[in-house]
This record gives C-alpha cells, structure tokens and sequence, in this order.
C-alpha cells in the first residue's frame, strides 16, 4: 500500500469519539489486530510474555502476533475492557497458545506485583515483559490543563511502568526483554498532550538508564 493512499485512507475513516477508557468493540471500522500477510518464524517458542494494555489496538496485535511467533501470553487491561480482551484471548488461543487474562489497574503497585507473581505461578517463567498501556487527555492550554488528569497520565504510563519492571526483573530469565512504549510525540512535542508527550519523553530516558543498569545482567 502506497502512503498516499493510506493517508487518503485515514482521512476517510469516521471519527472515533468514546469515553475512556476506548473500547475496540464499539469502534467502526475495527482496527487490523491480526494481519494476514504476516508471516510467522517461530521467533518466540515456548517463551512467555506479559503485556499491559493487551486488550486492544497495539497491545492486542502484540498479544496475537507474539502467539503466532509461538508465545503464551498474559495481558492486563481495564475490567471495563472485558470484552475487547476475551476477543484477544480467542485470537491468541487459535493460534494454540495459551493467554492469561488479568484485570486490574496497573497504577496501583501492589497489583503490579500480584500480576507478575500470578504470571510466574501460571507458566513457570517470564520471558518478555511489554509496558504499552497509556492513557492521555487533551488541553489546548497548559493554563487549563487538569491536575487530576495530568497525575494520572503520569501514573499509568510512568508509574505504573517502574512498578512493573521492579516486580518483573527478579522473574526474568536470562536473556529476558523489557520492553517500553514510547511515542513520536517525544522527540517532537505536541501542543495539546504536553503531560503525555513528557511521559513518553520520561519512558525513552528510563529505557536507556535500565538498559544501562541491567546489560551486565544479560538483560534487556
């Protein structure tokens, strides 16, 4: 597919207006979780796999091309999200890997904790652990922006994140991957996201200071 026409596509796609937390369901069109013309190569047998945020969009497609590479995967999302994330389940599960699904809110750290021991207990190990889970709120002016808002993007995509590579790192195995969902919006900016654009700014620096920390530990 040509650029052109994949922007001539966007262009004309109907908006999507909900109410957070988005629900994949109730969105028209659906966006392409599983491609077809994907070919999998056995890349990740038998390993394990912990995503948050991976109910839907980026982090479903995750869950599902991780499975056709051969994972078993554990995904976290909102108990709102229900729905969006047994589809995911039923998606993975067709490709014959298991998926643990696991509701909760990931900004509370005893949570973080209890979902990577319930995923080691599970599976008996932790290969991969993916913090792609965000949320983000607009304001056109940082003179109106909301404070609660504004902790709470701070919470999930930052927080959140440190919480669960304590808890996950003592679990992985060798050679085991962390990896972090960052954004084009943090090397760029952005007028009306500029809480969510410093998280993701904050997510690439703590990427490199772990990857620091952690390279003589043979992981990533």
């Amino acid at each position: 597919m040509s650029q052109a026409t994949l922007e001539e596509q966007m262009q004309n796609m109907p908006p999507q207006k909900q109410s957070k937390p988005g629900i994949q369901q109730q969105m028209t069109p659906k966006p392409l979780i599983d491609d077809p013309n994907y070919r999998a190569a056995g890349k990740l047998i038998n390993k394990v796999a912990l995503i948050t945020g991976g109910d839907s969009g980026i982090g479903a497609s995750i869950a599902v091309l991780y499975a056709r590479e051969g994972a078993d995967v554990a995904i976290v999302y909102l108990a709102e999200e229900e729905e969006d994330a047994q589809e995911t389940k039923k998606r993975v599960e067709k490709y014959g890997r298991k998926c643990l699904l696991i509701a909760g809110d990931i900004t509370d750290k005893t949570f973080c904790r209890k979902t990577v021991d319930h995923v080691f207990q599970q599976f008996g190990k932790l290969d991969i652990l993916v913090n792609n889970a965000a949320v983000q709120y607009e304001s056109e002016s940082i003179l109106d922006m909301d404070m609660g808002k504004m902790e709470k993007t701070f919470q999930t995509n930052i927080f959140a994140m440190f919480y669960l590579c304590q808890a996950a790192i003592p679990y992985l195995s060798e050679y085991g991957s962390i990896i972090n969902t960052s954004s084009v919006n943090s090397h760029k900016g952005h007028d009306t996201l500029m809480d969510y654009t410093s998280t993701k700014g904050a997510i690439d620096a703590f990427t490199i200071s772990l990857a620091q920390q952690l390279a003589d530990k043979k992981s990533e």
